[in-house]
């Protein structure tokens, strides 16, 4: 058992702060307590990993109830859902103010589009490091994510959602557009892109599946996004030719007025 005397409890609060302020997703110093400290998990925390996931995690929902239906209806969800793919289906991507890796989620926007948002991140190599090992420490402690609590699995939906994210560095860029990656020191597209197909095997948490269900729901329930696909790639050379048109209307009607005129 940890002894947490005043002296080392305020070191400890002090460690995680400057852990959380210093950047553990993003570029910036906003050294920020954890709210409540937790002595009893702090005691039973085996190393320090642990202790930082927590903190970075959080401890909010109530194991779920999954039925064999639903485990075999979310491991036959699609895996092909790129940025590019998503904001072609008018889903919009958002970077929430949040630090907490479960908080990503689908929500409505403008009544028929969709917006997708979760914390974003500025990834060099140290918080690589980070969360490929916070994502190692989940599949070692939780045997069956669909069967445990959303935040037992958070970081390896985080970081598979990224993935999932990430088919080409096209997708990369419309991820830094959108501002979900973040910071111009951290790791060029290419080597982006790389680390995030190298997780493709990351097994599906909780808040994943969730999100791949919505969209799913979603791609389902919008027979126009062919169309709307076709408008988001094209709308350049439709505005072109449209503005053509109108400048083509705008001669002939100035001749025929010309015509009149004399």
């Amino acid at each position: 058992m940890n002894i947490c005397t005043s002296e080392h409890l305020q070191e400890m609060l002090t460690f995680i702060a400057t852990w959380r302020g210093d950047g553990f997703l993003q570029d910036r110093l906003d050294f920020k307590l954890p709210g409540v400290w937790d002595q009893d998990y702090y005691n039973k925390a085996p190393h320090l990993l642990v202790l930082l996931r927590f903190y970075a995690v959080g401890k909010r929902s109530r194991k779920p109830k999954v039925s064999p239906s639903d485990s075999k209806k979310i491991e036959s969800i699609p895996m092909s859902a790129g940025a590019i793919e998503l904001a072609e289906m008018g889903i919009f991507l958002t970077a929430n103010k949040t630090t907490k890796l479960p908080d990503m989620g689908l929500a409505r926007k403008w009544i028929i589009f969709a917006e997708l948002s979760m914390a974003p991140l500025s990834l060099n190599d140290a918080r690589a490091s980070w969360l490929v090992n916070m994502a190692a420490l989940e599949l070692c402690t939780t045997p069956n994510f669909l069967n445990a609590k959303a935040e037992d699995s958070a970081v390896c939906s985080y970081l598979l959602l990224l993935c999932m994210l990430m088919h080409r560095e096209k997708d990369v860029h419309e991820l830094r557009t959108k501002g979900i990656l973040q910071g111009g020191a951290g790791l060029k597209n290419k080597t982006t892109l790389d680390f995030f197909t190298s997780l493709q095997s990351l097994r599906r948490g909780r808040c994943y599946a969730n999100v791949m269900v919505k969209i799913q729901i979603y791609r389902n329930k919008r027979p126009w996004i062919k169309v709307y696909a076709f408008l988001y790639n094209n709308w350049k050379y439709i505005v072109a030719v449209a503005s053509a048109f109108g400048g083509f209307i705008g001669i002939i009607t100035a001749l025929m007025r010309l015509k009149g005129a004399r």
